[in-house]
C-alpha cells in the first residue's frame, strides 16, 4: 500500500499522493506484457521499489533546475518516484534494454511526469553531464564509479556537492582506494524502520570541490 510511502514523506501534495498511488496499477499492467519487476515482488512494491528509491531524498532535496541521470533505471526506479517527489528537478532515465525504456516512457505518460527524458543506450556512450547520478545496484560499484564520473558537473548548487548516489544491500562492495573524504555511506534503516532496509545502504560519492 502507498501509505507506507505517505508515512514517511507526510509533505506530499495531493498531486502526489495520486501519482504514486497510480504506480502500482500501471506496473502490475505492463508485468503481464514485459517481466520488468518480479512478479513475486509486487506483493512488496511500495516498499522494495518505491520506499527504497526515495531513500535518497532523506539525505538530500534536490533544488529546482538540478539534473539528474539514471544509470541502469530497468522499469524506472529510482529515477520515477524521485521525479515525482521533485518536479522542478530534471531526470534523464538510461537503460540499454529498449523494451525496459518502452515501460518508463508509458508510465511517464501516464502520469504526466514532463520532467523525464529517456535514453536507450549504455552509459558508456553518455556524453551529456549532470549534477547527480541516481542507481540501484546495476554492477560492480568501483566499475560503476569508473564508468559515470565522467558525467558529472563540476559545478554544484545543491547543498551536496555534485556527485553518485548508489543504493546497495549487504556489503557497500568498496575498496579502501576511494578516499573516505569522497564517500559518505548511511544505513537506510536509519529512516525506515522495515526489515527490509537492515542491509541496503546510500552510497554517496562526489569529486573535490
Amino acid at each position: 500500500m502507498p501509505d507506507t510511502v505517505f508515512r514517511y514523506f507526510p509533505s506530499l501534495s495531493s498531486v502526489q499522493k495520486e501519482k504514486i498511488s497510480q504506480l502500482k496499477p500501471l506496473y502490475e499492467e505492463w508485468n503481464n506484457k514485459i517481466n520488468v519487476i518480479s512478479r513475486k515482488d509486487m506483493d512488496n512494491f511500495y516498499l522494495h521499489h518505491v520506499l527504497h528509491s526515495l531513500s535518497i531524498a532523506k539525505v538530500i532535496s534536490f533544488r529546482p533546475g538540478t539534473r539528474i541521470l539514471d544509470v541502469g533505471t530497468g522499469g524506472g526506479f529510482p529515477g520515477i518516484p524521485l521525479s515525482i517527489l521533485f518536479p522542478e528537478s530534471s531526470f534523464s532515465l538510461l537503460d540499454s534494454i529498449g523494451k525496459k525504456i518502452k515501460v518508463v516512457n508509458s508510465v511517464a505518460k501516464a502520469l504526466n511526469l514532463e520532467n523525464i527524458l529517456t535514453l536507450n543506450k549504455r552509459v558508456e556512450d553518455e556524453t551529456e553531464k549532470y549534477d547527480f547520478i541516481v542507481s540501484r545496484a546495476v554492477t560492480d560499484y568501483q566499475k560503476f564509479l569508473k564508468i559515470t564520473v565522467k558525467n558529472i558537473f563540476e559545478d554544484s548548487h545543491n547543498e551536496l556537492c555534485n556527485g553518485i548516489f548508489y543504493l546497495k544491500g549487504g556489503d557497500p562492495g568498496y575498496d579502501a582506494s576511494i578516499k573516505t573524504d569522497r564517500l559518505i555511506v548511511w544505513n537506510v534503516s536509519d529512516f525506515f524502520e522495515e526489515s527490509f532496509f537492515e542491509t541496503k545502504k546510500i552510497l554517496y560519492y562526489h569529486e573535490p570541490k
